[in-house]
């Protein structure tokens, strides 16, 4: 702990930590455990500092992630609600070309739609009909999620500063209007390496998945924010998430939407196999 220590020097620890945890692929003790003062609103502005810390660089804002929005996954990660982070344009990953493991630290992967905006969301009413409404298309998607906190012993704090443990988007190649689908009764199914080894339905990402983006349009409308056009939003996954270390191809398929093949390559820095 830092003793007596303030909420701006606790958040640019964290964010310190967390941020020199990714760039040399060595995971950190859960905050949650060196700073038990650590609550969920200093979460998100740890998040936040990282986020700025990195447009500083360059890197640009595409859109939004909602963890945690399945109960397997809160009963995975032992938590009670779903949770944020951002997407930067640097976590888009080409599935034309294989992802090298090796850039990340435990990574793990799972299957979910990702809804393209056409224009803005912004709370704090927004509903499932008005999410519709602002999609263009609907596409396939692997999101490859990685935490630099040790061995996955995350608490909801932990993963919400670490911008709810993302790291790679791969999206599939067909899009697909809303209009067309029914979104909240799409199966879905996780294949690694010829195996299919998770499989759900739509349903279960709270519902519908445009509620999904409908709760964090209005969660962040709290701090003057909207979903803007162009931006990628993705809603949570309907199954578990699964290590990938010591696998060479994933494949997720959602019903109506087709499928989304990733070749892996690499070691990543901590190797478990799923």
């Amino acid at each position: 702990m830092i003793p007596g220590a303030g909420t701006t020097e606790l958040i640019s620890r964290c964010a310190g930590q967390l941020a020199h945890a990714e760039t040399t692929r060595h995971p950190i003790e859960p905050l949650t455990r060196t700073y038990p003062q650590l609550s969920v609103p200093d979460a998100y502005r740890v998040q936040q500092a990282n986020v700025q810390r990195r447009l500083a660089r360059g890197e640009q804002i595409v859109g939004h992630k909602i963890g945690l929005t399945a109960k397997a996954m809160q009963e995975l990660f032992n938590v009670s609600e779903p949770d944020y982070g951002h997407l930067l344009n640097t976590m888009l990953h080409d599935a034309r070309h294989p992802l090298d493991l090796g850039a990340l630290i435990d990574p793990q992967i799972e299957v979910e739609p990702a809804f393209v905006l056409g224009w803005r969301l912004q709370g704090p009413d927004v509903s499932v009909a008005d999410v519709l409404a602002a999609t263009v298309y609907v596409r396939v998607c692997l999101e490859v999620i990685d935490s630099r906190i040790i061995d996955w012993r995350i608490r909801l704090p932990d993963t919400v500063a670490d911008n709810g443990s993302s790291a790679r988007v791969v999206l599939g190649p067909r899009l697909v209007p809303p209009s067309g689908l029914v979104l909240d009764d799409m199966d879905t199914e996780l294949e690694l390496d010829g195996s299919v080894i998770e499989t759900g339905n739509t349903h279960a990402i709270l519902g519908h998945p445009a509620r999904s983006i409908a709760w964090l349009a209005n969660h962040i409308a709290e701090f003057g924010i909207a979903l803007e056009p162009g931006h990628i939003v993705l809603p949570g996954t309907c199954t578990r998430s699964v290590r990938i270390s010591g696998h060479r191809q994933a494949i997720g398929r959602i019903a109506g939407l087709g499928e989304v093949v990733l070749n892996l390559t690499g070691t990543p820095a901590v190797s478990k196999d799923g």
